[in-house]
């Protein structure tokens, strides 16, 4: 199937139209890259296809709803990034590791020699994290939010936030530091 044969605008229409063919040129186009998404959140393989398999069944339920004021990729990115959110909290994977009593981590000292690393090598050592320290991790690095609004959409307080950020950083340079050395 040659999805570059395709218009944006064709994929979106004949998707607002329930075309299966459509459907699944937008999920070949798209799914690689969210399933990125879903695996740095999920941090498992089968977790991050459910996630992403949830992801998808939301974004042709409102295809409708895409407005096109806006990338069509940055409100498939928003749908998954939520569904990846909503599908944590529901689980309680993230009240069993993000803990109101975690104490600030303190700062360690750069490291040596990890210039060398690639980004695939970073991205895999960040799936190891544990769940609350890797999710706010990717949510202020990856996502580009402040604690303030991590606190809020993950409904902890802002030094939680501050704290599993602090604690995902330490757990992180330990990991890149034995993969560099």
């Amino acid at each position: 199937m040659k999805i570059d044969l395709y218009t944006g605008e064709e994929i979106l229409k004949g998707c607002i139209n329930n075309s299966r063919f459509f459907q699944e040129v937008l999920y070949r186009k798209y799914a690689k890259k969210m399933y990125g998404i879903c695996l740095s959140y999920a941090g498992e393989r089968e977790l991050a296809q459910d996630i992403l398999q949830e992801s998808f069944i939301k974004i042709f339920k409102n295809i409708r709803e895409f407005k096109s004021e806006g990338s069509i990729e940055g409100w498939i990115r928003r749908i998954v990034y939520n569904t990846a959110i909503d599908h944590l909290r529901q689980k309680s994977r993230l009240q069993k590791y993000i803990s109101e009593n975690d104490e600030l981590i303190q700062e360690t000292e750069e490291a040596t020699g990890l210039e060398n690393l690639q980004t695939q090598d970073i991205l895999e050592q960040v799936a190891k994290l544990p769940d609350g320290a890797r999710i706010v991790f990717n949510l202020f690095v990856l996502e580009g939010y402040t604690h303030k609004e991590i606190a809020q959409k993950l409904e902890i307080t802002e030094g939680t936030s501050k704290s599993q950020f602090n604690r995902a950083r330490k757990l992180l340079m330990g990991l890149l530091n034995k993969l560099s050395a």
